[in-house]
């Protein structure tokens, strides 16, 4: 049975330009674009009806599963409560990150990662879920266990994304060791001696293990198909080793030279949305804003905040010169969807999947109200 809904009055946010229509979704997918008022149908008051938002890296499913240290919850229930938050975000598309790789005191063990891809899969088969979830490796190279846990993803066709890590001192993100006493130190109250001991054994498996991994990993993806991104790319020599791997996602650059090489060699640059949000990075690297003044920054994630994709585009549209809102929406929509080979989707255009957001917002935050995934009402 064919069926058909008319979504009228709306501010449409086309790829390059927003006009006053509607949009007539047919059995799942969008079959005309209208500008002008449509007689009938759902009436969307004026506000802005767009894509639905392509979130390419959150670990925010992590945090449902292991809420407290140590503690490991129901995974369908973490599954089930992560997927409402990003439903209700805006989220239609969303790579759930799964850590890979770990240390004897840090990460999860050979087979939890397993474990919650399993219960994703059973979550689809049982039609639980509101947003459509793939699955984003995000595998720590410097681990001696990593290609173990890889091995548990060895034939699973829900994996279309893995991240090439090394988070060991003096490499990418904590190229200074402020910033990983911070992290490392600090917060987990160790001592000078074992902060020290801490460090000497992070070092010593980067250099043994983080090489092999890396090209392993990355040819192994090559092989399925899968789209790899680098992660945490500091200097031009990282861009250039990323390139030979055939990298098409740059996640989280530390400098500017890093991202204008990773975005001139033709891989989109991604930042963090909680970035544009507060206005600078967390861990005190560059600012997402600042690479989009440049022209280099090509795709925005929530990574630990999902709301944050829907708010960002609206900051960088208010304060960005030369940004309008399509430029900004494209972001979180059709360069995510392009970059990772999702064709069918990102884009409010005939023959797309019906995958969109009804937002409104006059100033400030803004309201989602209505989420649609293949023309089917979710949120």
């Amino acid at each position: 049975m064919n069926t058909e809904t008319v979504l009228t009055n709306a501010r449409l946010v086309l790829k390059d330009q927003v006009i006053s229509g509607a949009v007539v979704v047919r059995d799942g997918m969008i079959a005309e674009i209208s500008e002008g008022h449509s007689g009938g149908g759902l009436d969307m008051e004026g506000d802005y009806l767009m894509p639905g938002l392509v979130e390419l890296h959150t670990d925010h499913l992590e945090a449902h599963y292991s809420p407290r240290p140590g503690v490991r919850w129901n995974a369908i229930s973490a599954i089930q409560s992560h997927d409402a938050q990003i439903a209700s975000s805006g989220i239609t598309t969303v790579f759930d990150c799964l850590r890979l790789g770990s240390d004897e005191d840090d990460g999860f063990k050979v087979g939890e990662m397993r474990a919650i891809a399993d219960a994703l899969e059973a979550a689809r088969t049982e039609n639980r879920l509101r947003a459509d979830h793939l699955i984003h490796l995000r595998c720590e190279v410097s681990a001696a266990d990593v290609l173990d846990h890889f091995a548990d993803f060895r034939t699973d066709g829900q994996v279309r994304l893995a991240s090439l890590m090394d988070h060991a001192p003096g490499q990418r993100q904590f190229q200074t060791m402020d910033q990983y006493t911070l992290y490392y130190k600090t917060k987990r109250g160790l001592s000078d001696e074992a902060f020290a001991h801490f460090v000497a054994r992070r070092q010593e498996s980067s250099a043994r293990y983080s090489d092999q991994h890396r090209r392993a990993i990355a040819e192994a993806c090559k092989e399925r198909g899968i789209t790899v991104a680098s992660h945490d790319d500091a200097t031009l020599d990282h861009v250039a080793e990323a390139s030979g791997f055939g990298v098409r996602l740059a996640e989280f650059p530390t400098s500017v030279e890093a991202a204008r090489a990773s975005h001139d060699a033709g891989m989109s640059v991604l930042m963090g949305a909680p970035n544009v949000v507060r206005g600078g990075s967390h861990s005190g690297n560059i600012a997402a804003s600042d690479l989009a003044r440049q022209g280099v920054l090509d795709v925005l994630s929530s990574d630990y905040v999902p709301f944050s994709l829907i708010h960002a585009p609206f900051v960088l549209a208010d304060e960005i010169d030369g940004m309008d809102l399509p430029t900004a929406i494209r972001l979180v929509t059709s360069t995510p969807a392009e970059t990772v080979g999702l064709d069918d989707r990102g884009s409010l255009q005939a023959g797309k999947r019906a995958d969109m957001v009804r937002v409104h917002r006059k100033s400030g935050v803004p309201v989602v109200r209505s989420v649609w995934r293949q023309g089917e009402r979710v949120a």
